[in-house]
């Protein structure tokens, strides 16, 4: 089993999201610092992820052109350049311009981490876990080290280095082989390729047939389980994370408020970097479903605590059973998945509707919160529609 692709592109990406990660933490105080409106704040959230769900087949036609080393260089640039942009830019025009190529470059190096990591299906778990678990390194050290940055730097100079240093992405991208291994059936032995152009593009025809389907597969009628990561997606990556340093704000001055909200949301990607090896191997050894219902029960549960102003425990809980669910629900996809059929189309369509979900909550909540509904009643509201998908997901399992 090479472990080098999984290791090497999760390390590319870990780099490339460290503006991403810093930007929920840090956008909603500091509106009027990048020339925003606290509505604009959940469209620029959220545009990223809108482009992500519409993009994926068209990516991954330029990975079977390609091949997944260049394309890996490619994306590690263009994210650095819009982590840059956020500090160089100012107005809603540069910012959604920057949000956008963040989603393309997204995009684009999801699907080399997914293609490396998945290539085992019998041990999906444990690749997935180790995969997610150097991802999350860079974003905790962006919303540790980033938030504390602001405050001596300021918000927009504080991206521009963090642009600076996710170039060093690229030469770690350059190390990666181009082309891939034969794909590996669930008892370990290589799968031949149907034909010759098959083998040259290295599997990636499998890869364009996912995600082509992603756009049709997230406007169709949704599965249970759709519903639970798409409900999953609006609740922590919209409601919470938009909302959750304003009312941190309420109760303490700005700086400390944004400290605290960059370490909770560093609290997220910890957690699930330091769960996820065990998580992932718990999955393939007692049964993801086991793991994962548990993981959404805690984050409806936070959601509700947050509701009713429980701000830190609540907190605690959701970020938790959000980094489970991670590591956990590609396993769970995995498992539930027929040996003939593609686990990266079923892991694909996974991730299109989470991001569907993590793209209407930002959006949403901008709007929402200049209206009647408090962040606390958000918080009620989804908690409640996740528990209700959860529900129903157990018993049509």
């Amino acid at each position: 089993m090479a472990w080098w692709p999984v290791l090497g592109s999760s390390a590319v990406l870990s780099l490339a999201l460290l503006g991403d990660a810093l930007l929920y933490a840090v956008l909603p105080l500091h509106a009027t610092a990048f020339g925003v409106s606290l509505v604009w704040v959940g469209v620029l959230l959220s545009a990223n992820r809108f482009v992500r769900v519409l993009v994926y087949g068209g990516v991954a036609k330029l990975a079977e052109r390609l091949g997944s080393r260049r394309l890996c260089v490619i994306a590690a640039l263009t994210a650095a350049i819009s982590t840059m942009l956020y500090g160089l830019g100012r107005g809603e025009a540069v910012l959604l311009l920057a949000r956008c190529l963040w989603g393309l470059s997204y995009a684009s190096l999801l699907l080399v981490t997914l293609d490396y990591s998945m290539r085992y299906r019998a041990r999906a778990g444990t690749r997935v876990g180790l995969s997610r678990t150097v991802q999350r390194v860079g974003p905790v050290v962006a919303l540790v080290g980033g938030s504390a940055l602001v405050a001596v730097l300021g918000p927009r100079e504080t991206f521009v280095l963090l642009g600076a240093l996710s170039l060093l992405a690229v030469p770690i991208a350059l190390l990666l082989p181009a082309v891939r291994e034969a794909p590996v059936s669930a008892a370990g032995d290589a799968v031949r390729e149907p034909t010759a152009a098959a083998t040259r593009v290295a599997g990636h025809g499998r890869a364009r047939q996912a995600f082509r389907s992603l756009l049709s597969s997230a406007l169709g009628r949704p599965r249970s389980i759709d519903l639970v990561f798409f409900w999953a997606g609006v609740g922590v990556d919209g409601v919470f994370s938009v909302s959750i340093t304003l009312m941190l704000a309420e109760r303490m001055d700005l700086a400390a408020a944004v400290f605290s909200g960059g370490l909770l949301h560093a609290l997220r990607h910890f957690s699930e970097a330091a769960a996820a090896p065990l998580l992932g191997i718990a999955a393939d050894r007692l049964g993801a479903s086991r793991v994962f219902l548990f993981s959404v029960a805690l984050i409806a549960t936070g959601m509700l605590a947050v509701s009713v102003s429980v701000l830190v425990a609540g907190s605690v809980l959701l970020l938790i059973g959000r980094g489970a669910i991670a590591s956990v629900g590609p396993a769970v996809i995995a498992q539930a998945t027929d040996e003939r059929d593609s686990t990266l189309h079923a892991v694909a369509r996974m991730q299109a509707w989470r991001d569907l979900g993590a793209a209407l909550g930002p959006l949403l909540t901008g709007v929402l919160l200049g209206g009647p509904l408090s962040p606390q009643a958000l918080h009620a509201l989804v908690g409640a529609a996740l528990l209700v998908s959860l529900v129903l997901w157990y018993l049509r399992r």
